[in-house]
């Protein structure tokens, strides 16, 4: 059997295979944050698919973190109970569930549409301003996400997962572009990875030593001036030292509409842009290491693995797809998935409507369905 599709630990937990479900926006939390009855038969038929690890859609950490409506919340001890039900639905399954958190930084209030004046490591003009934050601000962000972990461990969660991805406040503070500051936190490299740092070290403090804390990480930036890879890697290192697990390789800053996130230029082929930059990471850690972007053929996600250029290979637009994916190629066939990486799911969830395949929808109504 392919060793993608064996039992694999990560970071103590025993995983049913070494593929993960890479988070993803859904658009169906109602407005205050909290899991709905779509949420949960969305995750339900997730785990009934056979992947290992599923990451939920971001979470914000606090009131002025959230991002867009739709995305789930974990500001308080009321988004507990909902949550709840993400992970049983997970393990009834035989999945494990982690839950992403996330500050989305200058997204925050995505565009004016919270309401909200957007948040970030230093001020920004333009049509969407954003203010900088106060390090009395930052210590309290810093203070939240250590609390949406404890949530996340009351809630039953196997693993947190940090989101410093994307152009979010993480990935903010990490870049060289977006991050101007000139005090404690920006600057120098060691300072603009010091939120990363701290943060680690706030959650590691507030969970304990056997709760998995993991990051999806925008190793580099995509964008000229950005953050080169090699800062990175030193980025990574030290927040191994401060506790971190596990890392999933994904993009910074991008220089698109959606940053990271491409549109494959021909559906029937693949790109898996990122695997670059996790093997260098893997060479240079000790910690397991995950990659996503563009991955389509299980014969690549073998081939990652037993290289050694990652640990774990995550599909996210795939599974939106095909959520049976990985259980279709543990029956022995083989097929490449359906999955066109057409984006267009993103467009769905960007007007507020709930995930699922844009192209099938599109097929749908084209045949009056």
């Amino acid at each position: 059997m392919f060793k993608v599709l064996q039992p694999a630990d990560l970071a103590g937990l025993e995983l049913r295979n070494r593929f993960i479900r890479s988070a993803a926006f859904d658009s169906m939390a109602d407005q205050t944050g909290a899991v709905t009855d779509r949420s949960v038969e969305l995750y339900d038929v997730l785990a009934a698919g056979g992947v290992g690890l599923i990451v939920t859609g971001y979470a914000f950490v606090s009131r002025h973190g959230q991002a867009i409506f739709g995305q789930y919340g974990i500001y308080s001890d009321e988004m507990i109970p909902g949550l709840r039900r993400l992970v049983q639905v997970a393990h009834r399954h035989g999945a494990k569930i982690a839950l992403q958190i996330v500050h989305a930084g200058t997204f925050s209030g995505y565009m004016g549409r919270t309401g909200q004046v957007a948040l970030g490591p230093s001020e920004r003009g333009g049509r969407y301003p954003s203010r900088g934050l106060t390090e009395e601000e930052i210590e309290r962000i810093i203070g939240d996400f250590a609390q949406a972990a404890v949530r996340a461990r009351e809630a039953g969660f196997d693993a947190v997962q940090l989101h410093g991805a994307h152009g979010y406040l993480m990935s903010e503070f990490f870049s060289s572009v977006a991050n101007r500051r000139q005090d404690r936190w920006g600057g120098s490299a060691e300072n603009r990875r010091r939120f990363h740092v701290e943060t680690v070290r706030r959650v590691r403090a507030a969970v304990g030593a056997d709760f998995p804390l993991l990051i999806k990480f925008g190793v580099m930036d995509d964008k000229e001036g950005g953050s080169p890879l090699e800062e990175g890697i030193a980025a990574l290192q030290a927040m191994a030292a401060a506790g971190l697990d596990a890392a999933e390789i994904s993009g910074g800053l991008g220089t698109g509409r959606r940053g990271p996130i491409r549109v494959l230029a021909d559906p029937s082929t693949e790109d898996a842009y990122y695997r670059e930059r996790a093997a260098k990471a893997k060479a240079a850690l000790s910690i397991p290491i995950a990659v996503v972007g563009g991955i389509r053929r299980l014969e690549t996600a073998e081939d990652i693995v037993t290289s050694g250029d990652a640990d774990f290979v995550s599909l996210c637009r795939p599974l939106i797809r095909q959520p049976d994916l990985i259980n279709q190629w543990l029956s022995g066939d083989r097929r490449q998935p359906t999955c066109i990486s057409c984006a267009k799911c993103l467009t769905l969830v960007e007007r507020g409507e709930p995930l699922e395949c844009g192209e099938e929808l599109r097929i749908r109504v084209e045949g009056g369905g």
